[in-house]
């Protein structure tokens, strides 16, 4: 076949251009990058047997006995596979197992295994080793490319300290880092740990808590809402309501560092140590707790709330420190306070430098400069007692340099002072007063509680006054007893006071100033006010009157000569 000249030079012509054009690449249509593949699947030399072929349109190798395939620094082996060609995938049967840069192990039942995504997954009794720990569960997936494996089947996890258990897990092989949800139980050589969400390093052997958490051991258990745990130092780090339980005492507060190798915790931010036994609960700043000494310390304006019945104790100072019972001499404790120490409660007040709480016997011990207030008698000594029974007064002891000042009902100042005295208690009010040792007293007589009608003073030995419904009855001088009466004309300035007479009322601790802010009680907020509708007009008009303001009674003063 020939073909016209013309035509043939044409085609010479054109040839170039055409196969510039072969050369070019084609427009391709504007659609979506896809994903890199991973290197191909390579089949192991060692397989007993092979079995090629297209089944259902797909085509797969059956590979038969000894099976093994590599990818990069990934082995796999088992039985019996099929390998996908067309999808660089295979799944594998019987006695399956990964090996990751010869540290990671992973063996199974059966799993699949995505050369592209280099994603795997492994079912029936799965076990996953590396050179720190080895998990077990029925199903794992593993991310190669995220070194990240996961299950949610439940898993339990070892390690040469600690065992754990979960319903979910995660772990990044490159890290060593797992993090478990659900049902989560951490058990070490000494503690239990329960929580629902943990991070567990298995090389600092730290474990990290996102939600609520108890450790429980055998001095206690400890409890917060986020935190961490050495297991090997056994040091906590708890933040957010946490606390440290023990059969006899509770101490918390927002942030709570605990050493259980040296039994030594401390709580700061909103402080609560309570006392199980005795209904104690000691409030602060910052609290220290040593396990083996029995003692907590608690400063940063501490206050103590004491509950008997229907009369409640508050005790504060800088510096509160409670010591646990030891039996059998005593099995409540004492609370030690100091300095500045104040106490509150409806029938008593007072204050002292320092003080001692037994609560074992109910006996508070005052130390230097202390005073107290009850009702309207100030009472002072060198040191002082209280005692209680059931939770209410009982008596008082003052030593040394005693003085008791009242007030009656025209507020003159009724005085007795010695060397000792003791002031017994009934209904929470006094009903007698022994004094030992140069007794002096000094009280005025009234008439009907609106005139004076003279002053009894007196001196001896020893004195018992006796009281009823609030006033002084009778007065009993045992020994040696110097008693005149002073009529009102005759009152001297110098007859009103006997001698150290100080009266202090300023110094009365109040509610609040013992409360503090840990027992504040919180202000309620006010009613708004409802709008006022507006009257109706009546047919007459109402007169109203200007209130009248009575006229307050002379207090009566006493003729002086």
């Amino acid at each position: 076949m020939t073909f016209p000249k013309h035509i043939f030079l044409l085609w010479l012509a054109l040839l170039p251009a055409f196969v510039l054009a072969q050369q070019r690449p084609a427009a391709r249509p504007a659609t979506a990058a896809t994903p890199p593949k991973g290197s191909r699947i390579e089949l192991l030399p060692g397989t007993q047997r092979l079995v090629g072929g297209t089944f259902n349109g797909v085509e797969i190798r059956k590979l038969i006995g000894n099976v093994s395939f590599r990818q990069g620094t990934t082995l796999l082996y088992c039985d019996s596979a099929y390998q996908y060609l067309e999808r660089n995938a295979l799944e594998a049967f019987s006695n399956v197992r990964i090996i990751q840069n010869d540290t990671i192990t992973i063996t199974g039942n059966r799993g699949t295994y995505d050369g592209d995504t280099r994603k795997a997954r492994i079912t029936g009794n799965v076990t996953m080793r590396d050179p720190r720990m080895t998990l077990t569960t029925q199903a794992l997936d593993y991310d190669l490319n995220r070194n990240l494996a996961y299950y949610s089947t439940g898993g339990h996890l070892v390690d040469p300290e600690n065992t754990l258990d979960s319903r979910f897990g995660y772990y990044n092989t490159a890290s060593k880092v797992f993090s478990f949800k659900r049902d989560v139980k951490l058990v070490t050589k000494d503690n239990v740990i329960d929580t629902d969400t943990l991070q567990y390093n298995t090389i600092s052997k730290i474990a990290t808590f996102l939600g609520p958490t108890r450790i429980k051991g055998q001095q206690g258990t400890l409890y917060a809402e986020n935190g961490t745990y050495n297991t090997i130092t056994r040091v906590s780090n708890f933040q957010k309501n946490a606390k440290i339980e023990t059969p006899n005492y509770l101490l918390g507060g927002d942030r709570l560092v605990y050493d259980e190798a040296r039994q030594y915790g401390v709580a700061t931010g909103h402080v609560s140590m309570t006392s199980k036994k005795d209904n104690l609960v000691i409030r602060g700043d910052v609290g220290r707790y040593w396990r083996t000494r029995g003692r907590t310390k608690v400063y940063g304006a501490p206050v103590m709330r004491n509950i008997s019945g229907k009369d409640t104790l508050y005790l504060a100072a800088d510096t509160l420190i409670s010591q646990e019972g030891r039996p059998p001499l005593n099995a409540a404790g004492v609370l030690y306070a100091y300095p500045k120490a104040k106490i509150f409660r409806p029938d008593l007040q007072g204050r002292a430098d320092s003080l001692t709480y037994d609560r074992q016997d109910s006996i508070i011990y005052l130390n230097k400069n202390p005073i107290l207030w009850n009702e309207k008698n100030q009472l002072t000594a060198d040191s002082m007692q209280i005692r209680q029974r059931n939770g209410k007064l009982d008596q008082m002891r003052l030593y040394a340099n005693s003085f008791i000042i009242g007030q009656d009902t025209l507020l003159n100042y009724n005085q007795v002072k010695g060397r000792n005295m003791v002031a017994y208690f009934q209904a929470n009010s006094i009903k007698k007063v022994d004094v030992l040792g140069n007794a002096e007293s000094l009280y005025y007589a009234l008439e009907g509680d609106t005139a004076v009608s003279g002053m009894n003073k007196a001196v001896s030995s020893t004195m018992a006054l006796r009281f009823g419904e609030g006033k002084l009855q009778t007065i009993s001088f045992l020994t040696n007893p110097d008693a005149s009466f002073i009529p009102p004309h005759e009152l001297k300035p110098e007859d009103e006071k006997l001698k150290d007479f100080r009266w202090r009322p300023t110094e009365r601790p109040t509610r609040r100033m013992v409360l503090g802010k840990h027992f504040a009680v919180p202000v309620k907020a006010k009613a708004k006010p409802k709008a006022k509708t507006p009257a109706k007009a009546s047919a007459k008009p109402k007169t109203t009157k200007a209130p009248v303001t009575p006229a307050a009674p002379a207090r009566p003063v006493p003729a002086r000569k």
